[in-house]
């Protein structure tokens, strides 16, 4: 579905929240609430709004990964796993 067929002005939402909101569901797509013609507001299924914040997560963490690899902030696997193991023999002799 296009994007633009998912704008509504707020009007629209008061007069329509239980179908917009099983509609949110039902496909998945946002919907773009405008006010005075702007665009204020998105509505997002729950579900999709949690698969979003997890893809952002995880966009982090590969980022302060690249940006530690580019540092030089890294080590090879073996010793990473050998320091562990180490720090695991220690608190648990």
């Amino acid at each position: 579905m296009k994007l633009s067929e998912q704008v509504k002005p707020i009007s629209y939402l008061k007069a329509h929240a239980p179908e917009v909101i099983r509609g949110l569901a039902d496909n998945q797509e946002p919907v773009i609430i405008t006010l005075h013609g702007e665009a204020k507001a998105v509505l997002q299924d729950i579900g999709a709004y949690e698969q979003t914040h997890e893809t952002l997560a995880l966009l982090k963490v590969l980022a302060l990964t690249g940006k530690a690899v580019d540092e030089g902030k890294v080590r090879p696997a073996a010793a990473a796993f050998a320091g562990i193991r180490d720090r695991v023999k220690k608190a648990h002799p």
